[in-house]
């Protein structure tokens, strides 16, 4: 996932993050605000990672999350196309 793709999608991933790496503040949410780069930053900081070991991470955790946004986006407009109106 490329840094544009993260950053506008930062909204939706924030509190899966949270549950990730629990050792994430809020205020390490607030600074990270999309921006790829802060977050593997932030990875290695907290975590000890290496900045290849922070990367791996928060690109399996960015398609798993984008997976489940898209399987949730695709339900709720099934749901809406069902509907009368």
């Amino acid at each position: 996932m490329n840094s544009d793709q993260f950053e506008g999608m930062w909204k939706q991933l924030k509190g899966s993050a949270k549950q990730r790496w629990a050792k994430l503040t809020d205020d390490d949410l607030t600074a990270i605000s999309g921006k790829k780069d802060v977050l593997l930053g932030r990875l290695q900081q907290r975590y000890g990672y290496t900045r290849e070991q922070a990367e791996k991470e928060a690109d399996a955790w960015a398609s798993a999350s984008r997976k489940d946004l898209d399987a949730l986006d695709e339900k709720s407009t099934s749901a809406y196309a069902g509907r009368k109106t």
